[in-house]
């Protein structure tokens, strides 16, 4: 990828066959799979590459369990579609990426000998319905068994459980997978580069837009002969600034996830909570040494600042409570974050949990543009190429097939399990810093630690006993568009997902590096910096943590 000054040259002013706007899952995929066909594609984001909904995931690569009993109760033919086209997906997904995805096995405890026989029939639907995504087939494990694989596992009544094959996956770091991969076979994009009007044709249908650079404050314009709106959450903003008279579609679903020691719980495999007091299920599965317990249902507008609160922690802790032979308190949360589920209704009735996760294509004959709004990360190629088969139709192009079926992702090319040990072979890294590398990385990790050869300071880690180190800092400054602090601790490296505290720590460190690199002024630094730490604070007093009030200095600043 290259950096964002020489993408913005790129971009200026220039003349695309198709512009795509958001840079999360599904645009990205859209990008990637219209560029692989041939199509000269730009795709445009207003802040950061899953900066949004797309990094908020419960990081499963799943059909979807619950869907599969909607769809059986319910007769509900959407959820069917929705739950066989995921499990077709699914094994893509893992396959595409293998670095930054694994297959996990989920558990799901019975205290009742009736609820193994109704868990037991249905997963076995659900093997079936796998057909050739097919991971591995779902079995009953005696008591023991259970037990010796979740020891902190209540086991007052336990009979059992079921357990069950879906898969896990890095949601920010494969979305930037996406985006270098597409870069790196010549597509252009641009981060924090916020789509404001549409220019428009003697017909009035558009024809390119208008786009503000968020840093820089600028503005320029991108000519396009087909536009793809991909926004997610936030679709109707984009489909009504096309044309106003469109009617809203989109109804947000906030989804909070929080973060635990995995001590609390250790486990290999996933716990699946089948029944939560508002219909739902819930997850609590290990996460890069933590256990992540979620996720919460909420309706909310699309403006809505989407936080973890201590509502959602009430919540979440409830009902993991009831499955743990010592229960978890808030002061052992040491992290969480909250997201957009995109869903689309027809009305403003219902739950939003009725609401299925399917996605819908539209095309404004009005406008032109093309709409993809709805759906799940684990369907988002699926959604792309359908997506790209219209804009074709739109171009006037002969139908191509997707090339992105079986198409590796940057990073995941010769990549295996036991990728980590070259690292450590050819690099003084330890182990803990090459699994990290390999995980973030994949086989591109060489290129991150190449930058140390010329500056041997960059294999220093952030934090004493981290395994980040420095390197990746700077590597995600120049080839991956970082431009902000919570763009390196949140998505390329993670840390924000895995410690608040931890980030209030790295921050002075982080800033300092950016700024040497990125050219900031002191005072900028500075603010940069404050702006983080209380921007973290304000997570932890959301969710009803303590935490620390101290401010990093300029002298630390200048000191790192």
């Amino acid at each position: 990828m290259n950096s964002r000054s020489q993408e913005l040259e790129n971009i200026s002013d220039q003349q695309f066959d198709l512009c795509v706007i958001g840079g999360g899952a599904t645009g990205s995929a859209c990008a990637l799979d219209a560029h692989l066909r041939g199509i000269r594609t730009v795709l445009l984001e207003a802040g950061d590459f899953a900066g949004g909904t797309s990094s908020a995931a419960t990081k499963i690569v799943h059909g979807g369990v619950r869907y599969l009993e909607e769809a059986i109760k319910g007769a509900d033919l959407q959820e069917y579609r929705v739950l066989v086209r995921a499990l077709h997906e699914r094994v893509r997904m893992l396959e595409n990426a293998p670095h930054l995805t694994r297959r996990l096995e989920f558990l799901v405890p019975s205290y009742h000998w009736i609820d193994v026989a109704y868990l037991d029939i249905g997963l076995k639907i659900y093997d079936w319905l796998a057909g050739p995504g097919r991971i591995s087939p779902s079995k009953f494990l005696s008591r023991e068994e259970t037990l010796d694989r979740m020891p902190e596992l209540n086991p007052k009544g336990l009979v059992g459980s079921v357990a069950y094959a879906d898969g896990q996956f890095d949601d920010a770091r494969y979305n930037i997978a996406l985006v270098q991969t597409f870069a790196m076979a010549g597509g252009n994009t641009l981060n924090y580069a916020k789509v404001t009007d549409f220019l428009r044709g003697a017909n009035g249908k558009a024809s390119g837009v208008v786009v503000k650079d968020q840093l820089s404050e600028d503005t320029f314009s991108v000519k396009a002969k087909a536009i793809i709106n991909a926004t997610g959450p936030f679709s109707d903003s984009i489909r009504r600034l096309a044309n106003p008279t469109l009617e809203r579609r989109m109804r947000p679903s906030k989804g909070s996830h929080i973060l635990l020691p995995l001590e609390v719980f250790p486990t290999e495999d996933a716990l699946l909570i089948p029944k939560t007091v508002d219909g739902r299920v819930v997850f609590a599965i290990p996460w890069g040494g933590r256990l992540l317990v979620g996720t919460t249902e909420e309706e909310v507008a699309p403006d809505a600042e989407v936080l973890v609160t201590k509502a959602d922690v009430a919540y979440l802790l409830q009902h993991i409570n009831q499955y743990l032979e010592q229960p978890v308190t808030p002061n052992e949360i040491v992290s969480g974050f909250a997201g957009l589920r995109p869903l689309v209704g027809s009305t403003g009735d219902g739950d939003t949990k009725t609401l299925a996760r399917d996605d819908v294509i539209e095309m404004d004959p009005t406008s032109g543009l093309i709409s993809i709004m709805g759906g799940k990360w684990t369907t988002h190629r699926a959604m792309a190429e359908d997506t790209v088969h219209c804009a074709q139709q739109v171009l006037g192009m002969p139908q191509m097939d997707s090339q992105t079926r079986n198409h590796i992702l940057y990073g995941g090319e010769g990549f295996t399990d036991d990728y980590w040990k070259k690292i450590c072979r050819e690099y003084q890294v330890s182990e803990g810093t090459a699994r990290h590398l390999a995980a973030k990385f994949g086989t591109a990790s060489g290129k991150v630690l190449e930058l140390t050869i010329e500056t041997p300071a960059l294999l220093d880690t952030i934090l004493v006993g981290g395994r980040a180190i420095r390197a990746e800092v700077v590597y995600a400054i120049r080839f991956e568009m970082a431009a902000t602090i919570e763009d390196i601790l949140a998505r390329r490296l993670g840390m924000q997902f895995y410690s608040w505290q931890d980030c209030i720590e790295a921050a002075p460190l982080v800033g300092s590096l950016m700024a040497k690199e990125l050219q900031w002024a002191e005072p900028f630094a500075r603010e940069s910096i404050n702006n983080y730490v209380a921007k973290i604070n304000h997570l932890m007093d959301s969710a009803g943590l303590p935490h620390k009030d101290a401010r990093p200095s300029v002298s630390r600043v200048a000191a790192d």
